[in-house]
């Protein structure tokens, strides 16, 4: 079985906390990780914006990746989010078969 390391960005912490228990209470993720203190600077709308976010990274199994795009796409305050998926080359197994028992 696969696994994947789910990369999301949201506009702060309270939006990253609340997409984390949405996708972990569905079991599309075993596990989310917030980490607040990231300043992104992209292109938007031909503007360089630079921002403030809060960064979450879940845990998965590859077969749930595009449901996990799908949940995130339909709950996030933002029209175009950040959303990417990173298979898992190796692990340890014993986590591993926990993210696929929690999801």
């Amino acid at each position: 079985m696969s696994h994947s390391l789910i990369y999301i960005t949201a506009p702060n912490r309270d939006d990253a906390l609340k997409l984390a228990h949405i996708l972990v209470e569905s079991r599309l993720l075993a596990c989310a990780n917030i980490l607040d203190g990231v300043t992104s600077v992209y292109r938007w709308e031909g503007k360089i914006n630079q921002d403030p976010e809060t960064v979450l990274i879940g845990k998965t199994r590859s077969a749930l990746v595009d449901a996990v795009i799908a949940k995130v796409r339909a709950c996030h305050p933002y029209s175009c989010p950040c959303v990417v998926a990173m298979p898992i080359a190796a692990g340890n197994p014993a986590f591993l078969d926990w993210i696929s028992t929690e999801t």
